[in-house]
């Protein structure tokens, strides 16, 4: 399943609260599919959302490996938190059950890691965060990843996190135009915490923002979610 030329595909999944995308990049990470998704299934335990998956990839063509973006802190595979979806996945082992269900070797990682990993410089404090059905948050320094940050149930304002008061649930309930003020807030607050030198804001919501962004503080698109599944197999020492 090599294509003629060498290269290796990767099949690219992106796990969400509301949706699971997918789409296949090449050795270089560039798409040679287009994005497909469907929605997360509910309730949106382990085995459905595994089936998803894998409907999704049977409509990709051939690929060699698989990266997975995951909601929540992954270790050695296994999904320790999942407040966006089921309990069942609290110590499920995705990688190895991904990897039965598509006889692919298989990485996971937190899906705002592999957003960061699409979209940063690989230089100096860099900081992604993730608006969608909760608040994702991927730090880098120098390139190099401080895994399973997840900032989004930190306290942040009037006793609630990040996710409460930036959430989509809150966005629907509160509307745009407070919520870009709590998100410019937010921006505040985390470059005092982090000092970054960049901060990315990407995610379903980021569609949303609409506020005069500093100088190092840039939009990405959704898309960069699944962009960055090829960093998952840079070191093939694992």
């Amino acid at each position: 399943m090599v294509e003629e030329n060498g290269s290796i595909r990767t099949l690219s999944v992106d796990i969400g609260g509301s949706g699971v995308k997918a789409i296949v990049l090449d050795i270089t990470g560039h798409s040679v599919t287009e994005r497909v998704r469907l929605e997360t299934p509910k309730p949106a335990t382990p085995d459905v959302v595994i089936n998803a998956i894998a409907a999704l990839a049977a409509a990709q063509g051939e690929f060699d490996r698989v990266s997975v973006g995951f909601p929540g802190v992954v270790r050695s595979g296994v999904t320790e938190t999942a407040v966006n979806l089921h309990p069942d996945w609290i110590g499920f082992n995705l990688e190895t059950a991904l990897s039965k269900q598509l006889n692919k070797p298989i990485r996971v990682i937190n899906d705002a890691d592999m957003q960061g990993f699409g979209a940063i410089a690989l230089e100096g404090v860099e900081l992604v965060i993730t608006l969608g059905t909760g608040f994702g948050s991927a730090l880098f320094v120098d390139g190099k990843l401080v895994p399973n940050m997840e900032m989004g149930h930190h306290p942040f304002r009037k006793g609630e996190t990040y996710e409460q008061q930036l959430g989509r649930a809150e966005l629907e309930k509160i509307g745009e135009k407070r919520w870009n003020r709590r998100l410019e807030k937010a921006i505040a607050s985390l470059q005092h915490l982090f000092n970054y030198d960049y901060l990315y804001i990407g995610g379903g919501e980021a569609v949303k923002v609409n506020l005069q962004l500093p100088s190092n503080v840039k939009l990405i698109p959704n898309i960069t979610g699944l962009l960055g599944g090829i960093a998952l197999w840079r070191d093939e020492k694992r």
